[in-house]
């Protein structure tokens, strides 16, 4: 019976196909599930060989682990650079659309309490 290993929701592309390679050059057997067409199913690697888990689960610690570390270093980076993206720099950017979602925003939050109101509690 297949073992769920790792669920790829959410799940960035380069990790994903780095976790992949990993499997693949420690010889762990597993498929892959996608999300489906309307993206409902579970998109995950699952292992065929239930004798391969533990070990599979280590190299995902270890991977994490170092992916962790990384990330983190680039993102410090980034911000120390200052070229990491904030509110300020997405109405640089295009003021038009950032005043459109504002707006979008401001008439959901007034539409909601209206009715309510309305309609009763």
């Amino acid at each position: 019976m297949a073992i769920l290993l790792f669920s790829l929701r959410g799940v960035p592309d380069d990790e994903a196909f780095e976790i992949k390679d990993l499997l693949d050059t420690h010889n762990v057997v597993y498929y892959e599930t996608s999300a489906g067409n309307w993206g409902i199913s579970m998109p995950a690697l699952w292992l065929k060989n239930e004798e391969q888990l533990k070990s599979a689960q280590k190299l995902l610690n270890e991977y994490h682990n170092q992916r962790a570390i990384t990330q983190r270093e680039i993102y410090l980076t980034l911000k120390k650079e200052q070229k990491n993206k904030g509110i300020f720099n997405a109405f640089i950017e295009n003021p038009i659309k950032f005043f459109i979602y504002i707006a979008a925003i401001a008439f959901i939050i007034y539409l909601y309490p209206k009715m309510l109101f309305e309609f009763g509690l």
